[in-house]
Formats: structure tokens, sequence, C-alpha cells
């Protein structure tokens, strides 16, 4: 029997797309506007978002990478200067046609992603090596006209970083490219408490414009697959398409080699479906804005003496805590700190106290622990927010292995996918149109092509020809 607070969430086992919208609802993380195919992204869900920001943002300048803001606007011939991108982001571009009542004299396109701007700007402020590297990020919004719309998953318009790289050598940038890969998968193992993979895209999967694109795969509940962040290196297509010259150490032109990768708000829609169950959100303690909600049950001065206290020594010690006293049942203040995710809820009760006893509950497993008063409970609840975060990771680790499947025949990789989907390893030929037929299945794709040397057979799964590749297939979001 569901609490009464949270009667409005849809079993996840029953109806995952249903419910994944209704935890976004009932946890006010957004809700939709009139503006259609783009949300209002609530408090609690920019909280969320304000929180990986902040861990990434210092990852990055620790990196050596500094902060910059491009233009929202791209006029239509600095766009179609690199042919491939133009081609790969048309469907979804947004123009912008007219300013107040005057028609423009060229149309602007509202950026889908900025590697024009960031091109457009190098090529004026690049002219020996001495000014390289330039190692740029941006925290911005973008626009990208999509047909089919769901919170954070896929929008119109959502809020990302995107990093934009320059530099004097291919091996430099190389090495960019894979640094910053690594940056998000252990920000998604370490913060996220999700075990994501990482790998290469195929030639057909790859960023418009790019050499080639590194990506990171994580697997939702339901076995479906999110792409959840990419690392791109373009070697000098964009520095010859925007003549982005520069004077060696020989003193001669030459063209510099760039990158770009980039994670957004999709991360959010994936913490949801990773973690999250039928009671509402479940977080991470080291993503969760709010780590710790007090619940005094009544008031009795020593109960609220006792609730005050703890909060002072919880914020000394560095954790985000509250207390919760609003004019509402405790039944419902344990309702609503479940279905917003806090991962601890300490509750202090008079007849517990009667007994020197307070209760601990965490949220991933709702298991409830009394423990003395006249213990350290601040070194207990520590102890508690990192055995949440390891297990939340362990579990998902867990229903991953769970869900991938290792397959050399073509009918059982189309069974898998059309009663329990997940990552199937399988082996391929390096054909587009093996991949094309792979995709007649429920329309699954190439995740990646991981960088681990497994081989399972050394046949392709689809035409049975000889096969050196391995790659992970998956439905996806």
């Amino acid at each position: 029997m569901k609490d009464k607070q949270n009667k409005e969430i849809t079993n996840r086992d029953v109806d995952f797309a249903r419910w994944y919208t209704d935890v976004v609802k009932a946890a006010h993380l957004a809700s939709y506007s009139n503006t259609k195919g783009c949300i209002v992204i609530e408090p609690n869900g920019y909280a969320i978002w304000e929180k990986m920001q902040s861990i990434l943002d210092s990852k990055f300048k620790e990196t050596g990478h500094v902060n910059v803001s491009m233009p929202l606007l791209i006029p239509e011939n600095l766009l179609r200067k690199e042919g491939e991108l133009v081609k790969g982001f048309a469907p979804e571009v947004a123009w912008v046609t007219s300013g107040g009542d005057k028609k423009l004299d060229e149309r602007l396109c509202i950026r889908p992603t900025s590697e024009t701007l960031f091109s457009d700007y190098f090529a004026s402020n690049v002219s020996s090596y001495r000014d390289l590297p330039k190692l740029y990020n941006q925290w911005c919004n973008v626009l990208r006209w999509e047909k089919e719309t769901r919170p954070f998953l896929r929008s119109r318009e959502f809020l990302w970083q995107e990093g934009h790289t320059i530099h004097e050598t291919k091996e430099e940038a190389e090495a960019e490219t894979l640094s910053m890969l690594n940056i998000y998968n252990n920000f998604f193992h370490d913060y996220l408490a999700i075990p994501s993979i990482v790998g290469k895209k195929t030639e057909k999967e790859k960023f418009a414009g790019a050499e080639y694109t590194y990506t990171v795969e994580s697997l939702m509940y339901n076995g479906v697959a999110l792409q959840s962040g990419t690392s791109h290196y373009f070697g000098q297509k964009f520095s010859k398409a925007y003549d982005i010259k520069y004077l060696n150490r020989e003193n001669k032109f030459d063209y510099p080699y760039q990158t770009s990768w980039g994670v957004s708000t999709r991360m959010i829609g994936a913490l949801i479906m990773v973690h999250s169950d039928d009671y509402g959100l479940v977080l991470p303690p080291k993503i969760a804005p709010k780590k710790v909600v007090i619940i005094p049950i009544g008031n009795d001065l020593e109960i609220l003496s006792l609730a005050n206290d703890y909060l002072d020594k919880l914020k000394k010690e560095g954790i985000e805590a509250y207390i919760d006293n609003s004019d509402k049942s405790p039944g419902y203040k344990f309702a609503d700190a479940e279905v917003n995710g806090i991962p601890v809820r300490i509750e202090i009760g008079k007849r517990d106290l009667e007994n020197n006893m307070i209760t601990l509950v965490r949220r991933d497993t709702r298991e409830k622990m009394q423990v003395f008063t006249n213990t350290d409970i601040i070194h207990d609840v520590k102890i508690l927010l990192e055995d949440i975060q390891r297990d939340m990771y362990d579990r998902a680790l867990r229903r991953r292995e769970e869900m991938t499947y290792t397959v050399t025949d073509l009918e059982e990789f189309e069974t898998i996918m059309n009663s329990h989907p997940g990552f199937v390893k399988a082996m391929w030929c390096g054909n587009a149109e093996c991949e094309e037929k792979i995709k007649e299945i429920r329309g699954t794709k190439s995740r990646c092509i991981p960088f681990t040397d497994e081989k399972i057979s050394d046949k392709c799964v689809v035409c049975g020809k000889k096969a050196d590749t391995l790659v992970i297939w998956g439905i996806q979001y």
C-alpha cells in the first residue's frame, strides 16, 4: 500500500514512461510550459543541476579550463562553413528571420551547438603557437527542434556545458578528448552512482563534423540506453573550414587541432531512471542538494532543542541539512522527504526520547534504524551517507550486469530486444548495412565500441562475415 502522498506515482514495473513523468512531477523537478517542447526546471530540479554544475566546473578548472560565453545567435553563412555540421543539425535548427518588424538580411540560427562560434573566435584570436592551447568551456542553453520531447531526456531547449579547445598538435588534442571523457565517466561513477561504460562511436553514430566521438553510455532501470556525455576529436576539419591559421615553431603557417565535449540536464533524467522508485526520487548523497532532513514529532522543547543541535553539528561538518518544522502531520513529512529523495531522515519523537533513542531512515532502502542519543549521531550519519552512496552504485552495477547479454546469433539478438532489452555485446564486420539491419529491431543502435579488447566470436552477428569489432548495442532514449 502506497503512502497517501505518493498515490500519484504509477508503479515503475507497470508503466515505466508514465512512472518517470510522475516522479518528475511529484518531486517538483520540472513542469510543462506553454512553450511547446520546453520545460520549466523547478527549484528542486535546478538545485540538482547546480550541484552537478559546481562539481564539474571545479574539475574543469583543475585541468586548466576557463569559462567563456558565446552569442546565442549564429549567422547562416557562419553555420554553413562546415558542411557536415550543417547536414547533421539541419532538421533541428530554429531560425530567426526578423528583428522587431524588420525582416533580416540574413537568417540567424539559434545555437544547437557552438562549434561555429568558437571556430570564428579562434580564427581572430589565434596567430601563433604561443597562443595555444586555448581550453574553453561555456555553461549555456541550446535549442534543437526535437519532434518528440520528454522532461530532461529530450526537450527543445536544454541546459548544458560545452567545452571547446584548440591545440598545437594532434597528440595534445587527442589526449584532451580522452581526458574529458574520463572526467565524465568518473563523475558518473563517483557522484551519480551510475556505472557507465565508455567507448568510441561508430562512423554512422559519431557527431557531425567530428573525426571521431567518444561516448559515456548508461543503462536505465528498464534496459533502455542513454547517451550521457560525449567527447569529440575534430582534428583540423573546423580549423580548415574557418581558416584558423597560426605560425608554428618553424615559422610556417599551420592549422591547429580542435575538440569539443559536453553533458547536459539529461543527467538528471539518468539519475531518476537508474535509482528512483515507486515512492519518488532517490538521490545519491554526493549529488543531493539536501542530504539530511530532521523531522521533530511534536513541539516539545526537548525535541526542538535536540533537532537544532543536530542541525548545527551537521552544518559544521559541511553536510547540507534542514529541519522540517512545517505545520503538517509526521506521516506527510516522511512521505514528502521520500518523494524528494532526501538521502537520510532523522526522526525525533517524544516516546523514543524517553528511551534515549532517535530513528535514522535511509531513503534508498527505506530501512529504519534506532540509535541511542548518547552516541555520536553525526558520525553515524556520515557513515550512513557513505554506505548509501556505495550501495546505490553497487545495486545499479548489478542490475546493469544482469541486463548485459553476449550474443552471436541475430535471432537471439531480436528475442532479447523484444522481450527484455539491455546492453547487447555482439561482433560487427564494420559494414554500415549490417548496422542498419540491426536498427530494424526496435530501433536498436550501436552504443559504442568499448576500449576493451574483448572478442566473443570471429563472425558478424548480422551477415556472418569476418568480424574483429565488438560493439555494445541498445535501444536508446
